[in-house]
């Protein structure tokens, strides 16, 4: 539905034992103020690497409908 561009199919093993296989598209974010190209699984649940993680702080409200903060720390 973006229409982004296909870069390559990606293969996952699951905690069942089974693959899954999924396509990948690249993307471009703009995180703490910048663009990042990052890489996008198709059909798959929102996911975020912990190299864009490193030098913030998250908090996750483990309820719920409960939220999901990322605030870069100084």
């Amino acid at each position: 539905m973006l229409d982004l561009p296909f870069r390559r199919q990606g293969r996952a093993v699951l905690a069942d034992g089974s693959e899954t296989l999924f396509d990948v598209y690249e993307a471009e974010v703009v995180w703490d103020e910048r663009p990042r190209r990052v890489f996008v699984d198709a059909d798959t649940d929102p996911l975020i690497g912990m190299a864009m993680l490193d030098g913030h702080e998250l908090t996750v409200q483990v309820v719920n409908e409960g939220g999901i903060f990322i605030r870069k720390l100084p």
